[in-house]
């Protein structure tokens, strides 16, 4: 892969014009080819010494669409409350209880029943991105430094909040992207879209 993996402290010196336009980049990180991709190459796990993480697509799909839930909520807290405490989730947990996968043991019988579909994975992390961008291209300066307690992170800005969700999905993009190549090749350049 000629990308390299992403670096928390590159953002940081971003001023807040450039973390807007990183943060509304969302999806437009992925490897556009994931909807190529038939459920058995959806679902395959990786070996670790691949080196392109373990977790199918998937699974990583629905874990950044729920970090993107996560991350929201965070942010649109520390705006509104003073001084939130945020809780932990249990990343893993929502893997082990089979939400990315479908059906779900011991669930009703109107639960899953086949693989959740990739697309609402993405239409999520999407639709929250830009939702929560207009909402972040319109704070005043000293909004971005209102203060909010994470119990293992300690202190953390909206600013900071904003970074870490920009790194985190820009993270797993990586590995999405990589994982893609793995099954498809690489990715073909990009042609120019022409102007509007």
């Amino acid at each position: 892969m000629a990308e390299s993996r992403p670096d928390i402290g590159e953002l940081a010196k971003l001023d807040i014009s450039g973390l807007l336009s990183r943060y509304a980049r969302g999806v437009e990180n992925f490897d556009r080819r994931i909807f190529e991709l038939g459920d058995d190459q959806l679902d395959m796990a990786f070996l670790p010494d691949a080196g392109i993480g373990r977790w199918p697509i998937r699974v990583l799909l629905g874990h950044v669409a729920d970090a993107e839930l996560m991350q929201t909520t965070r942010i649109r807290r520390a705006l509104a409350e003073d001084a939130p405490l945020f809780s932990l989730w249990d990343e893993n947990a929502f893997i082990d209880a089979g939400l990315y996968r479908g059906p779900i043991e011991g669930a009703p019988r109107s639960s899953l029943t086949s693989p959740p579909p990739i697309g609402g994975f993405v239409a999520v992390i999407h639709t929250l991105r830009k939702w929560m961008g207009e909402t972040l291209a319109a704070l005043e300066p000293e909004a971005w430094s209102r203060r909010a307690l994470h119990p293992i992170r300690g202190e953390r800005t909206v600013r900071t909040i904003v970074e870490f969700t920009i790194w985190h999905l820009e993270h797993h993009a990586w590995f999405l992207n990589a994982k893609v190549e793995r099954l498809l090749g690489p990715r073909p350049a990009e042609t120019p879209r022409p102007p509007h």
